[in-house]
């Protein structure tokens, strides 16, 4: 693979459900790709969140707002040759479908996970949050989270490591991204 250029950059987006394993393999992939010459960004949901919404309400208007700037930001940096990397739950296929309708070499790769290995894997206290009642909104317990349909990669977060899983997303780049 060569370096990168506009015309070879990507996004990946990683939607699962809260503590899922997204930002590790986030992390692993992002590795990957630098050690093949990309430029790699990572638009991680819960930093760009405290710029856009420093004190968030996960209100459905804030979230279709948050999500669509965060499909913007992901379009510009790949249309200056920078592969992005999404780390954001989306709970929503509409979010994610937003974001494929902006960026043509666009990878949505589902990290499944059961929602009771994700509770025990909580290290920010999502759940227990909402459990507790202090959050109303968390993805999995009072929000639907809509898994994707057709993603181009799908991985099983019980059954592989995150450098598994990020050698998994490289290989459908290397075929399909070219």
């Amino acid at each position: 693979m060569t370096t990168n250029a506009t015309s070879t950059a990507f996004a990946v987006w990683l939607t699962g459900l809260p503590a899922s394993g997204k930002s590790t393999i986030a992390r692993e992939l992002t590795t990957q790709l630098e050690t093949l010459g990309f430029t790699v960004d990572v638009l991680e949901s819960d930093a760009v969140r405290r710029v856009l919404t420093p004190h968030p309400t996960y209100s459905q208007a804030e979230r279709d707002l948050f999500y669509r700037a965060l499909a913007f930001m992901g379009t510009r940096l790949v249309s200056h040759g920078i592969t992005v990397i999404f780390d954001a739950t989306a709970n929503r296929r509409t979010y994610r479908d937003f974001a494929r309708s902006l960026i043509p070499r666009f990878i949505e790769v589902a990290v499944e996970c059961p929602l009771e290995l994700a509770m025990r894997r909580d290290y920010k206290g999502t759940y227990r949050r909402g459990q507790r009642g202090e959050s109303a909104t968390v993805p999995g317990l009072q929000e639907p989270y809509e898994a994707p349909l057709n993603p181009e990669v799908r991985i099983d977060t019980t059954k592989v490591s995150a450098k598994e899983a990020a050698g998994m997303i490289l290989k459908f780049v290397q075929d399909n991204m070219q």
